[in-house]
């Protein structure tokens, strides 16, 4: 059986799916934060509740399980404003649990440019849980991303909410030229299913990507053609951009950005292109192709 960390979130409903495709039985593992979008009333799913912090929790959702998929991390924290050290805490937790369990595999999802030495906190956070996995005794895979996107992500639609607010003009990071490389959710959570089945994929860090770097500037215009828009994109300084951001989350509850997202923007955060054919033998999405769920985003 395979554990699912993050149960409410968009990366784990994709693999919910795909794993219910597939007839491999699994478990989500959820706080007892409010309730998810992604669980309909009535829906017959196998449940673990439990703090990411309660260690009789973990170990009772890990009864029968082999195999621990945390997906559960930076997209959250970037899109709540939880505080990075929260990170390192579950992460600790979680691994020693896995260990002393007899977890056989432990999943990662980490970020291109995670270092424990980065001057970004979303990078330090994940670089610092990436060494803990490493160093946990557990057999391991982790995965370094581009962006992930897909619909329910806080990234893409965050963009879309920013554009419908302040239609004219969008403001981003110095020159807009930082380059990205996003990756569907979908291909994501196929190339994590199918690593099951290879082992050259085990106790390794791997990179990996969509088919394309695009400019935070690129990505801007395409999510705006998605849903005819079309902002100017005008730059400010990232220090100048930062104190805007956070002088408009103090204005506005919702405002959809936050600095942690100018963190992960302040540099090129990419790898080869190959990435997904070379891993996993998948040709990915590109990120124009996989846009529709956008049109559906409301007013907000």
């Amino acid at each position: 059986m395979i554990l699912l960390t993050g149960g409410t979130g968009f990366i784990s409903s994709v693999m919910r799916k795909q794993l219910e495709t597939l007839g491999i039985p699994y478990r989500l593992l959820i706080s007892t934060e409010p309730k998810s979008e992604y669980i309909t009333p009535g829906e017959r799913v196998n449940i673990a509740v439990s703090s990411p912090y309660d260690e009789r929790g973990l170990r009772a959702a890990m009864k029968d399980v082999e195999i621990v998929f945390h997906t559960s991390g930076v997209e959250q924290i970037a899109a709540k404003d939880k505080k990075l050290e929260n990170e390192f805490k579950e992460i600790e937790l979680l691994a020693k649990v896995s260990r002393e369990t007899g977890i056989n595999r432990f999943y990662y999802l980490s970020h291109i440019g995670a270092d424990r030495a980065s001057a970004f906190g979303i990078m330090k956070a994940k670089g610092i849980a990436e060494h803990t996995v490493i160093n946990s005794g557990l057999n391991y895979t982790i995965l370094r991303t581009g962006l992930v996107y897909g619909e329910g992500d806080a990234f893409t639609q965050n963009i879309v909410r920013l554009i419908r607010k302040y239609p004219l003009m969008i403001f981003v990071p110095g020159d807009g030229k930082m380059l990205t490389q996003p990756i569907w959710v979908d291909d994501l959570v196929t190339s994590m299913i199918w690593s099951l089945d290879l082992p050259e994929t085990l106790n390794r860090v791997i990179e990996i990507g969509g088919p394309e770097h695009l400019t935070f500037t690129d990505i801007v215009e395409t999510i705006s053609n998605a849903i005819q828009k079309n902002p100017k994109t005008v730059g400010l300084t990232p220090s100048n951009l930062a104190i805007l951001t956070q002088l408009m989350q103090g204005l506005s509850k919702d405002f959809p950005m936050n600095k942690l997202w100018l963190d992960y923007l302040a540099e090129n955060r990419v790898t080869s292109l190959d990435s997904m054919p070379r891993h996993f033998g998948i040709n990915p999405a590109r990120f124009a192709q996989q846009l529709d769920y956008l049109k559906k985003e409301k007013k907000r």
